[in-house]
């Protein structure tokens, strides 16, 4: 089996849902039986990869490696076959793919801040003052119904 000893994109350009890799001189080799074969791009120099499905979608392209005067050619579906070029693939696609961006946190004002703290606060005495009844707590059931009538500006209760 031959090994992928280096594999760099001369270029690369997404285009919609397409990737398309670029190779050249010196930026993709293999080791077969202990010797290095240089890519040449005297047929096939590029890869085109479907972003969404992660498929090689022009397998029948041929690319050429030289070692002196001999060379090796495979199509592109035989080098994937036989080497571990998916192993250099993986991190190229990691870093061509967009990555989702979180909203940031300045989006939302101090205000709707308030107004969620103040909700959360009032859904979590609602909460208590229902334990307080599960439980027939009545003193600690009319402290929270009175804090809860405070909070809201409401009447007092005796």
């Amino acid at each position: 089996m031959m090994q992928v000893q280096y594999m760099k994109p001369f270029y690369t350009k997404i285009t919609g849902d397409k990737l398309r890799l670029v190779f050249a001189y010196q930026y993709f080799s293999i080791l077969k039986e202990n010797e290095i074969f240089h890519f040449i791009p005297i047929e096939g120099k590029e890869m085109i990869i479907n972003m969404k499905t992660q498929q090689i979608e022009n397998l029948s392209e041929v690319f050429v490696f030289q070692k002196g005067n001999r060379f090796i050619r495979l199509p592109l579906y035989q080098l994937l076959l036989i080497t571990n070029v998916h192993e250099h693939l993986a991190p190229i696609l990691e870093s061509a793919t967009p990555k989702q961006q979180l909203p940031l946190v300045s989006t939302v004002t101090v205000g709707e801040i308030d107004q969620l703290i103040a909700e959360i606060e009032d859904r979590n005495l609602d909460n208590l003052i229902d334990q307080a009844l599960l439980e027939n707590n009545k003193s600690l059931f009319f402290n929270l119904l009175q804090q809860k009538n405070h909070q809201l500006g409401g009447f007092k209760i005796e």
